[in-house]
């Protein structure tokens, strides 16, 4: 019984639990007011919780290219600066199929808005809104997302 223990261990539970962390790009989209700076969130499609732009990697493209593709599809930024290297990194636990979850780091790149769309490929599978960014930080469930946004 045991061995058994032991070998299921060793063969099942050991690799998920050591799985390696997935990469996704995520775009901090903001704008100036004469209020201060506002950031953009989203709702995420399956819980409705608030997060900023994001998904995976897309080939042909650097991590700003496919976080500004990700802007676009899911907030309508259409015009926008975005740097280059990631401002900061945060860690969640990404939902899959029948309730499984997979480890992700996402590379958080600032995104300077300058023009949105009010069409756009998710624009009915999500809610988006302007807020300040303290106001976002309560808003979002990552730890690290938080402090990035504390930080904008």
């Amino acid at each position: 019984m045991i061995h058994e223990l032991k070998r299921a261990w060793e063969g099942m539970i050991l690799p998920i639990w050591r799985r390696p962390k997935r990469i996704q790009v995520a775009a901090l989209c903001y704008r100036e007011t004469p209020e201060g700076k506002e950031v953009l969130m989203i709702t995420s499609r399956d819980t409705g919780r608030w997060i900023v732009p994001k998904g995976w990697p897309i080939d042909g493209l650097d991590g700003a290219g496919a976080a500004l593709r990700e802007a676009w599809e899911e907030a309508g930024v259409s015009k926008a600066d975005i740097e280059s290297e990631p401002i900061g990194y945060y860690d969640y636990d990404k939902g899959l199929s029948e309730g499984m979850t997979t480890p992700v780091i996402a590379q958080v790149y600032l995104t300077r808005v300058r023009h949105i769309e009010d069409e756009y490929p998710e624009v009915d599978m999500r809610t988006r809104r302007w807020m300040p960014p303290k106001e976002a930080a309560e808003l979002v469930a990552e730890p690290d997302l938080r402090e990035i946004l504390l930080n904008l």
